[in-house]
């Protein structure tokens, strides 16, 4: 069977609502399906799919009371993990460089710290956070990839600052 692309990215919140508010007003991502699941064992479980476009689907689920899961977590995914936000992070296809420049200033607008528009040769890309703290991208292709791109190499030098890693003590440690 050839790859149809996905069905849905399933993530966690502590605030569902919140995530709601940011998800369709914030992103205009229409919420499709939406649930209350009850465990049998105790408490309940609220669960939301937005559509991000071209029938792919991004949900998320609260859980309250249920036995063993934590009242408080990092929902945030890197945090809890240790490494930079853009390890995991999420890519919502912009449709063209002039949809991302409005997506940029729509956000802008609606007071979400968001990036200037980065060139990755290949891509280009606007990134901000959710209210989980789940890093998140609007991307558009710049061109097709060929082979060439296929082809593992060096491409560039990144710095640790730009992946994310501010912690001085982190940064000293690494140039022992």
């Amino acid at each position: 069977m050839a790859p149809k692309g996905f069905s849905h990215i399933g993530l966690s919140t502590l605030d569902l609502d919140r995530t709601r508010e940011f998800y369709e007003h914030v992103l205009g991502f229409k919420p499709v399906r939406c649930d209350i699941l009850k465990v049998k064992e105790g408490g309940q479980i609220r669960h939301i799919f937005f559509d991000a476009g071209r029938d792919q689907l991004i949900a998320f689920m609260e859980a309250s009371g249920v036995p063993g899961i934590p009242a408080e977590y990092d929902a945030g995914i890197n945090r809890g993990l240790g490494v930079p936000g853009v390890f995991y992070h999420f890519a919502f296809e912009a449709g063209s460089e002039a949809a991302l420049k409005e997506k940029r200033h729509e956000l802008l607008a609606k007071g979400i710290d968001v990036t200037e528009v980065v060139d990755h040769d290949w891509a280009k890309s606007i990134y901000f956070k959710d209210p989980n703290g789940i890093q998140l991208e609007f991307c558009c292709y710049t061109r097709n990839l060929n082979a060439d791109d296929a082809r593992m190499q060096h491409r560039a030098e990144i710095s640790a600052r730009r992946l994310g890693l501010e912690d001085p003590v982190a940064l000293s440690a690494a140039k022992r």
